[in-house]
């Protein structure tokens, strides 16, 4: 085990598209951000390949100036959060296997994956965060390749940070202490936990339709019992729902999504939930609870 460093607490998060920094974990981050945690982005691709789902917005113009449209909406997104800086790492949006996007050999999907690696690497030597937040291995599930391939980079950048003989000239050598999944807010309990506000709502629980079509495709249901860390973000729900706001071409505001307050969702599961992926610290916490705190075994 390798004892923390005496340095300003550092949060870093992987996403694949502007929009996911929203979805995964932005109470998360923003409540840490609160607390003085530096917090660090790094936006992987432009999300130049995705669809327009707000279909207020679906027009012509919007289409047409789609990427310029998403880099703002990133921009305001982030600010909402907290972030206190953004790392783009230039890769275009990889689209969904058989697309034209899904080709182009500027995509993140593409590219090289020592490349992808070294990138990476440099922004964790020249941020030194000491909790790194990526994705799950998601090849039995949603699938699409910017996602795996954020997945894909991780560990390895993770691992080859602090060595000195690896990329050299990227910076001084890191070593992350901890580095954590997230899903899309998707676990089996939380969704659990949400059906009855649905039902109230008169509609379907979401979950119980995107199980359905995971069955219907010969996949495992989600389990339930990956989380290893549970962060109450009661009180920053208001910026999960602004950020999400923001990207006015992805976010429909009447969407299902969004139809829950956020004082029910507060009474109902207030909680990010995390799986720690790989730790470099000792676990304090007693055998069958939950970590409260991404920097558990740090502070």
């Amino acid at each position: 085990m390798i004892s923390p460093a005496p340095a300003q607490l550092c949060l870093l998060t992987i996403h694949a598209h502007p929009d996911d920094e929203a979805s995964k974990g932005s109470a998360t981050v923003a409540k840490y951000a609160a607390a003085g945690v530096r917090t660090v982005l790094v936006s992987c691709t432009g999300g130049e390949a995705g669809e327009v789902l707000n279909k207020a917005v679906d027009t012509p113009e919007v289409l047409a100036n789609l990427p310029a449209l998403r880099a703002a909406e990133l921009q305001e997104s982030v600010a909402r959060i907290g972030y206190a800086s953004v790392h783009l790492l230039g890769y275009h949006d990889s689209g969904m296997p058989g697309t034209h996007w899904n080709q182009r050999p500027d995509n993140f999907h593409n590219a090289p994956h020592d490349e992808a690696v070294g990138k990476l690497v440099a922004i964790l030597r020249a941020e030194r965060p000491q909790v790194i937040v990526t994705y799950a291995n998601g090849r039995e599930g949603y699938g699409h390749p910017d996602h795996l391939r954020v997945h894909d980079i991780s560990g390895p950048a993770f691992e080859a940070a602090a060595d000195p003989d690896q990329f050299p000239g990227s910076g001084e050598p890191w070593q992350p202490l901890k580095m954590y999944y997230i899903g899309g807010g998707m676990s089996a309990n939380r969704m659990q936990a949400l059906a009855p506000l649905y039902a109230a709502l008169g509609e379907e629980n979401p979950f119980e339709k995107w199980q359905a079509r995971r069955r219907e495709r010969g996949l495992p249901e989600i389990p339930a019992d990956t989380v290893t860390t549970r962060i109450d973000v009661g009180d920053f729900l208001a910026v999960r729902r602004a950020s999400l706001l923001a990207h006015r071409t992805q976010i429909d505001p009447e969407g299902t999504w969004l139809r829950l307050s956020d004082d029910a969702l507060r009474q109902a599961f207030p909680w990010d939930e995390y799986e720690l992926a790989r730790s470099l610290v000792e676990n304090h916490v007693p055998e069958g609870e939950l970590e409260q705190d991404l920097f558990a075994g740090i502070r």
